[in-house]
């Protein structure tokens, strides 16, 4: 490839609490107050009634499943994902909120297994056990070597991007940003001397001081990625609101716009050359078994690799490797299920400039089904 272009790998939310922490060696607490869940463990159980047994404690790499040796032989320079999971061993539950992801810190392996170069936290689940679980959530992934962007301490860390040189020589800035639309309450929003996230309308001065902060960090040569929490779980629309928000970003300086919080892939958008993923959709849950909202396949994932023009950042290839979740692991999808993908995503994106087609990608083992931007 060289060192003219970049191979940034994205995904959407892995969430590793929950169902998927109990399987894990380290397991934390099971105890939930959702209203109709009241231990984590039934996750489990409803994945076994469909997928078959999981033979718990699994391996670190287990959620992973046919992900690790893909990224290894595909090496890409730099893999961005949104970590939708507390990571502690606190009982306060957000009591303002319904439903709360919390992993273990003793299972903190299993994310880095994936080597995440920037682990982006400006979204809906990262307070669910409050400040305090913030702060031990930023702590272990500090003490793991793994780099955060859109949480800290105070507002001065929220929103400092994250800076990296990539083994090819290329810089990449990533700043993060939690749009309220996604289910952010507002007292989640970091400030002087008080822990929280990135937040706001992508309409409001929050939005507009995101512009401010692309500009102090684009330098030439420089690709700069922001990465935005928005928008509800289900559905194809994409409110004009979120256009023109991304479009706002790419016209400020950004090259990439890396859009999650949905539950399932939504439309892929090009707009000047640069690369829009409207929603990558979840990578890793314990959603497998329940029921509601089958006609958006979310069992099916996608793996977003993107090559990117060093210098200038526009988007030279994008390739989406579609993938299944069956007994919490991720597995390659099947012919049929590519087939499906390909046709949605093609139908969802010809309104952002975006077709979508079957190729190929070069992968160990050989060619791999991939859908491309044509």
């Amino acid at each position: 490839m060289g060192d003219r272009h970049l191979l940034m790998f994205f995904c959407g939310d892995v969430m590793m609490g929950r169902g998927v922490d109990q399987i894990l060696p380290n397991a934390g607490d099971p105890q939930l107050m959702e209203p109709f869940m009241r231990d984590a463990r039934a996750y489990v159980d409803l994945a076994e009634k469909v997928s078959g047994p999981i033979q718990a404690p699994v391996a670190f790499e287990w959620p992973w499943g046919d992900v690790l040796p893909l990224l290894d032989g595909l090496a890409p320079h730099l893999r961005v994902m949104n970590l939708e999971t507390t990571i502690t061993r606190s009982a306060t539950f957000d009591p303002n909120k319904s439903v709360h992801y919390r992993m273990s810190p003793g299972n903190v392996a299993a994310l880095a297994a994936a080597r995440p170069d920037v682990c982006v936290l400006a979204n809906n689940h990262v307070l669910d056990f409050g400040q305090a679980g913030l702060v031990e959530t930023l702590d272990v992934l500090d003490r793991a070597g793994l780099a955060t962007v859109g949480a800290g301490l105070d507002l001065d860390s929220a929103t400092r991007p994250s800076v990296l040189t990539t083994r090819a020589g290329g810089r990449v800035a990533v700043l993060s940003f939690g749009a309220r639309s996604s289910g952010i309450p507002p007292d989640w929003r970091a400030g002087p001397g008080r822990p929280g996230v990135v937040t706001g309308d992508l309409r409001g001065s929050a939005a507009a001081a995101l512009i401010d902060r692309i500009a102090s960090v684009k330098r030439a040569g420089m690709v700069v990625v922001v990465s935005v929490h928005w928008g509800g779980n289900w559905g194809y629309d994409v409110p004009a609101e979120q256009t023109d928000f991304a479009r706002r970003m790419i016209d400020a300086g950004a090259d990439v716009v890396h859009g999650h919080s949905s539950h399932h892939p939504r439309p892929v958008g090009v707009y000047r050359g640069r690369m829009i993923l409207y929603g990558c959709g979840d990578l890793i849950n314990d959603y497998e078994g329940i029921s509601g909202h089958e006609e958006y396949r979310d069992e099916l994932r996608l793996l977003y690799l993107a090559r990117i023009e060093a210098s200038t950042g526009a988007l030279v290839r994008l390739w989406m490797l579609p993938m299944r979740s069956r007994r919490m692991r991720l597995e390659r999808a099947a012919g049929a299920d590519i087939a499906w993908l390909a046709s949605k995503l093609d139908e969802v994106s010809a309104d952002h400039g975006a077709g979508v087609a079957i190729s190929t990608v070069r992968a160990p083992g050989g060619p791999m089904p991939a859908l491309v931007l044509v």
